[in-house]
């Protein structure tokens, strides 16, 4: 019989230890994977949330309010016409507040000296004849006012981070409005990428260029990230567009080609128009005004003035109230059923009937079309004008202003001529022909437009008729 032999103690204990510490190995070892897996898993995921939601940097303080002087101009003028054109500029400019740069085509001894105390610094505009092969605009300076942005960006580049924000371009015959181009300015973020302007007031002047174009005659407004790309990006954007009209139908492809498009604003106005602009300044739309192009090819806005008188007269209210410059206010006089459009600052209209507001937003058309190309001529609803004396209204136009008490701002309209009509007898044969002029009474505080009702007025009647503006109650329905 055999028998097995017993391993000696030594080899068995060795052999329990080394089992032991295998089994082991692979415990720590399968641990390891799974925390590692574990904490591979969790980074994944951690990293896809922060690729679909990136975390930017921590927002700093908000900037301060946009003031004039974070505003850049670049004004195109030319040296043919600037001797004629420069009262436009002097009739807003504010030295030592404004900032920008008139950019001529050139120079010549009767411009000087310059007269920097009352007109921005000049800029000779730089040589374009590298571009002539791509110069087949049929504005003849169409490459030199695109240019415009750069230059202005290069010269401003040197300033402090923050000090500009905005660069508008406008002509050497458009007068701005600063205090509300700054009103409408602040509702927009300047470090994103803005284009803000207005189209023509006509169709044929849009199909002809682009309903998505600011208009240059009206001015229009880069935010600094938005100049600071199409100055990269203009010497190749002028070679990619060769053919079009004029400048600012060049930026504003140039612009598109970057991404952005267009942001309205209506106050901004080309005055694509001709004749008697009255209609359309008597029924502005409800926004700030901001801009007016093109006096020099309408009637004067006032009667029996010149275009240079008129438009110290407008200025003058505006230096008042630009707040509520060409705001619309209706109110009525029921006794003898009188309705009155007022356009502050600029006309007071007299109804011999009860006219509602959802026909006096519409312009009187005492204006004709820039070009009869396309209909309907207007981007807007006019009404025609009328023998009608229920529909037909007595013009008073601004006379002077008094602005000397701490809470109220008070203006007088002047009758324009008389209607010669009879009064009207389906309201009652109230005439108004006795009414010389019309005074308004205004808050010296400054107007709200944007989510603000028109401001509403009460009526008391005598020779010089009067009306106070005031908010309109919460419920008030007028008429």
């Amino acid at each position: 019989m055999s028998s097995k032999l017993n391993p000696p103690a030594s080899y068995t204990l060795f052999n329990k230890l080394f089992k032991s510490l295998l089994i082991s190995g692979l415990l720590i070892y399968v641990i390891y994977i799974i925390n590692n897996n574990n904490s591979w898993f969790h980074t994944s995921i951690n990293n896809a949330s922060n690729l679909s939601h990136p975390h930017p940097h921590p927002p700093g303080p908000p900037p301060p309010n946009t003031n004039a002087t974070h505003i850049v101009f670049g004004i195109a003028a030319s040296a043919s016409t600037w001797s004629h054109r420069k009262h436009y500029v002097q009739s807003w400019w504010r030295p030592n507040i404004t900032r920008g740069y008139v950019f001529l085509d050139k120079i010549q001894p009767d411009l000087l000296p310059w007269p920097n105390h009352t007109l921005p610094p000049f800029r000779i505009s730089q040589d374009t004849s590298k571009y002539r092969d791509y110069d087949r605009h049929r504005a003849r300076q169409a490459i030199r006012m695109a240019l415009i942005i750069s230059e202005a960006f290069d010269t401003e580049r040197p300033q402090p981070q923050g000090g500009v924000r905005w660069f508008v371009m406008a002509d050497d015959d458009t007068v701005v409005f600063v205090d509300n181009l700054v009103e409408v300015l602040r509702r927009y973020d300047h470090r994103k990428y803005l284009y803000i302007g207005m189209n023509s007031e006509t169709h044929g002047s849009n199909v002809m260029n682009s309903f998505d174009m600011a208009f240059g005659g009206a001015g229009y407004a880069l935010s600094y990230p938005l100049a600071k790309a199409l100055a990269a990006n203009m010497d190749a954007c002028l070679k990619r567009y060769p053919t079009l009209y004029g400048s600012d139908h060049i930026v504003q492809s140039c612009v598109a080609d970057l991404g952005v498009s267009i942001t309205r604003e209506y106050g901004f106005h080309q005055i694509d128009l001709h004749r008697d602009i009255s209609g359309f300044l008597s029924s502005h739309a409800r926004a700030p005004l901001v801009s007016l192009h093109h006096l020099d090819r309408v009637e004067p806005m006032f009667p029996s003035t010149s275009c240079n008188d008129s438009l110290k007269r407008l200025m003058t209210a505006a230096k008042a109230d630009e707040s509520r410059l060409l705001q619309q206010s209706i109110c009525y006089h029921k006794p003898k059923n009188w309705t009155f459009s007022i356009s502050w600052g600029y006309s007071v209209n007299v109804y011999e009937a009860i006219v509602n507001p959802s026909a006096l937003q519409r312009p009187l058309q005492t204006f004709v079309p820039w070009t009869k190309f396309g209909h309907p001529f207007f981007v807007f609803n006019t009404r025609f004008l009328s023998n009608n004396p229920c529909e037909a209204p007595h013009q008073f136009f601004f006379d002077s202003v008094d602005n000397g008490s701490r809470d109220r701002v008070v203006t007088r309209y002047s009758r324009a001529r008389q209607r010669a009509m009879p009064p009207c007898s389906f309201t009652g044969n109230h005439s108004a022909d006795s009414v010389s002029a019309v005074v308004v009474i205004s808050p010296a505080a400054k107007y709200h437009i944007i989510g603000n009702k028109r401001e509403c007025c009460d009526v008391l009647h005598g020779n010089a008729t009067q009306i106070k503006l005031r908010d309109c109650r919460e419920f008030e329905i007028i008429p």
